[in-house]
């Protein structure tokens, strides 16, 4: 069995992405860190996918999600959700870099929360959508759809749906 190149777990022999991670099981994962940056490389899945249709995204450990731009530049790419904070912005050293003027260099954050993974917005002057209501904080559930900036994202994990809050 040949290590996972994203996380190192061993890999099944049959193994399309790893089971621990959800990495691709290719030698040079898209969709994994940098290890020198440690920012995030797109996976491309062509197309521009069905909000409904999940078939193409790996099963998930738990605790992770996954964002597919499902409009916007780089439509297709899927974003592996695995840290406790993962940023999103217009600035290159945000980990998911969406290079539009309508993003705000540091626009939101994906926090890892007991209730599942949330979003929180970080004052940006477009701010940061669930469906057509702009939120700054909120848990996500499988199929909500975010906005930001012109980018439309899909969501796929674990949560409970309509969670809003404060930010904390």
């Amino acid at each position: 069995m040949k290590p996972c190149s994203a996380c190192g777990q061993p890999l099944p022999a049959d193994a399309n992405f790893c089971p621990a991670c959800g990495a691709p099981a290719h030698s040079t994962p898209p969709g994994s860190r940098d290890a020198t940056t440690g920012s995030f490389d797109p996976v491309t899945v062509g197309g521009e996918p069905e909000p409904d249709e999940f078939g193409d995204v790996p099963p998930l450990a738990p605790g992770t999600g996954m964002l597919v731009i499902v409009h916007g530049p780089g439509s297709g790419s899927r974003f592996l959700l695995d840290r406790e904070v993962t940023s999103v912005g217009r600035h290159p050293d945000t980990d998911i870099f969406l290079d539009d003027v309508t993003v705000s260099r540091h626009h939101a954050e994906f926090v890892r929360e007991p209730s599942g993974i949330a979003v929180r917005d970080l004052g940006s002057l477009n701010g940061t959508y669930i469906g057509t209501r702009r939120v700054e904080y909120q848990v996500l559930a499988t199929g909500d759809e975010l906005q930001v900036g012109r980018f439309k994202l899909l969501f796929v994990g674990e949560g409970t749906a309509g969670t809003v809050g404060q930010r904390p």
